[in-house]
């Protein structure tokens, strides 16, 4: 069977991340010297749908590596309420991967009337969201022909934890996140594996996806692909939040996809799930943890040593493959989700 334009995509990871590394990086490093000399107090930054995602997870990498308080921007306050905030003394970094969307262009005009520096983080550098800002790292992965957004994604992570590195003038950072290639590699190699076990979970109509830390992204990212491509009802949680009343919701046969990276919330994340497997719930598993795969009903191994700051670039394939998998399962077009393009327009 030909492949899908997905699951094309998702296997031009490896190699599209590469390109990316290879040819922006330097521009990215410039980009980083410069704002770590204008020393601005905290970072906005502003995206919409996937990429709402990465931004979630460069909160953590500027929070957490940077030290600088990280906020995403609300660009409903600078277009239907004409309200825009004070940004003196931020850099505003602004992601989308078609570069298109009227809302957060106009978060990056006004920003540029505020005097603050402003990044574009695009697939297309001649888009309306590279003209406006000062500065455009481009995701260099060439076209996705897919409505659902993956290596468009993975990218725009990576130069997240690119410009991220680049501000705090870690090389030892810059040189982990030159083996983001090959450890995609290693997970796009169980792709067959992956797709054929989520056949096993083609009758759910619901789900949780959950993780912590920052794989908190990764959460919302998987639950975005599920509804998406399969139309289950996924809502992704922060671990700790869950146990703050929606753990009730866990019964027997509750699906739950779980995300356990290497690091600090390892071993803290599998007695989260050691706990939810007691009552009931069906795990996939998601962790290059030998302990952690073994709670699974089915496990999803990703490549071990993995830095947990840049384990979400990683662990998400195995989640785009586990939805391309239950979508051909449930026996949907994975290219042509219902209801939804490539470019949505917000204002």
């Amino acid at each position: 069977m030909t492949p899908s334009l997905l699951q094309t995509e998702i296997l031009q990871q490896p190699a599209a991340l590469r390109t990316l590394i290879d040819s922006e990086r330097q521009h990215i490093t410039a980009i980083g010297d410069l704002i770590r000399s204008r020393s601005p107090r905290f970072i906005m930054l502003v995206a919409r749908g996937s990429s709402d995602n990465a931004a979630r997870y460069g909160q953590y990498l500027f929070s957490t590596i940077n030290h600088l308080p990280t906020a995403l921007a609300i660009p409903s306050a600078y277009t239907i309420y004409q309200q825009a905030p004070r940004l003196e003394d931020a850099a505003v970094i602004a992601i989308s991967q078609s570069g298109q969307s009227p809302d957060i262009v106009a978060v990056v005009e006004e920003s540029r009337r505020q005097d603050v520096e402003t990044i574009a983080i695009t697939n297309d550098p001649e888009s309306p969201l590279a003209n406006a800002a000062d500065h455009t790292i481009n995701l260099s992965v060439g076209k996705e022909f897919a409505v659902a957004a993956t290596k468009t994604y993975s990218a725009s992570l990576v130069a997240l934890a690119l410009l991220s590195a680049s501000i705090a003038g870690d090389n030892e950072r810059l040189a982990a996140i030159d083996h983001m290639p090959q450890w995609i590699a290693e997970v796009t190699q169980h792709c067959d594996a992956t797709m054929r076990a989520a056949e096993r979970y083609c009758y759910i109509q619901y789900c949780v996806v959950a993780s912590r830390g920052y794989n908190y992204a990764t959460a919302y990212e998987i639950a975005l692909k599920l509804k998406e491509l399969t139309y289950v009802i996924a809502e992704p949680y922060s671990s700790a939040d869950f146990q703050h009343g929606p753990v009730a919701l866990v019964d027997h046969g509750f699906p739950v996809v779980a995300v356990v990276p290497d690091g600090p919330l390892a071993g803290e994340l599998t007695a989260f799930f050691r706990d939810l497997a007691k009552r009931g719930a069906e795990l996939i598993m998601i962790s290059a943890d030998p302990e952690a795969l073994a709670l699974g009903h089915t496990a999803l191994p990703l490549p071990a040593g993995v830095p947990e700051w840049l384990s979400p670039a990683v662990a998400i394939v195995q989640g785009q493959m586990f939805a391309l998998g239950l979508a051909i399962a449930k026996r949907f077009d994975p290219d042509r989700p219902r209801h939804i393009g490539k470019v949505t327009l917000t204002l």
